[in-house]
């Protein structure tokens, strides 16, 4: 594949805090409309990764971020808001402001940033609502008012309110039960379909790999250990993914700590 069919190029991506080096020359390419799932341990730069590719962390000297072919490592903070808006978040703990009804929760961004009405806002967050299982009812709800599979719904259908190319989900399924976690699963990998947008997901959840990863990747300590095609991770021949996805208590991570 060539490079010009990549959404997202890192290129030796670090990122320090003082002394502590907490990314190590990251390199990944990701394909347009692919699912990349990052998995590790808790600590080992997931989320420290995620927030550097956004641009709200600035990188080290020395690394590459590229998204559409463009290099936007140093982009200029006045045109920072133009690419903000190619991305959606859903984070980990959905991050919906308690003040707002859910519509305006979901229509926040569009409210914020573009040139549209409130009635328009609130027929958007309808449809996007809707989209993820949640009826007209809950538009003039609050958050503490919702169950939390349904906080999470309306915090997965403001991360597609507008249309995003590229979609980042931090821990999708944490605090979820089992079965709530395996329907948010599912709408994430029916809607990145459908948007056919290009995803990475972080998470600890293998149920959540299985289903939505075309690509894994796996980092620790601040590096990639291991990429692959998300079907052979079972296979991978590394013991540091043996023993992650296997849940064992034994092997190199417990050894290394």
């Amino acid at each position: 594949m060539m490079a010009e069919n990549y959404k997202i190029i890192l290129e030796n991506l670090s990122k320090s805090f003082g002394t502590k080096q907490v990314l190590k020359r990251i390199n990944l390419n990701i394909p347009e409309q692919e699912s990349l799932v990052v998995i590790g341990g808790s600590g080992s730069g997931k989320s420290v990764l995620i927030k550097t590719i956004m641009g709200l962390l600035e990188p080290d000297g020395g690394s590459l971020v590229k998204i559409d072919g463009q290099d936007v490592t140093h982009i200029p903070i006045i045109k920072r808001g133009e690419l903000l808006n190619q991305f959606g978040m859903l984070f980990q703990g959905g991050a919906l402001f308690d003040s707002l009804k859910i519509w305006e929760n979901v229509s926040f961004t569009l409210l914020q940033g573009k040139n549209i009405s409130r009635k328009e806002a609130r027929r958007i967050a309808e449809e996007k609502l809707a989209l993820v299982g949640l009826n007209q009812a809950t538009l003039d709800l609050y958050p503490n008012e919702l169950s939390g599979g349904m906080q999470k719904r309306a915090a997965l259908a403001r991360a597609i309110a507008n249309n995003p190319s590229i979609i980042f989900f931090d821990e999708p399924t944490s605090g979820l039960d089992p079965i709530t976690s395996q329907v948010i699963i599912e709408l994430i990998a029916n809607l990145s379909k459908e948007l056919k947008a290009t995803t990475i997901t972080i998470t600890h959840d293998m149920k959540c790999v299985k289903t939505i990863a075309d690509k894994v990747a796996m980092i620790y300590k601040g590096e990639i250990i291991w990429q692959g095609e998300g079907k052979n991770i079972e296979s991978s021949g590394n013991e540091y993914v043996d023993q992650f996805i296997s849940g064992r208590t034994t092997g190199p991570i417990t050894n290394n700590a």
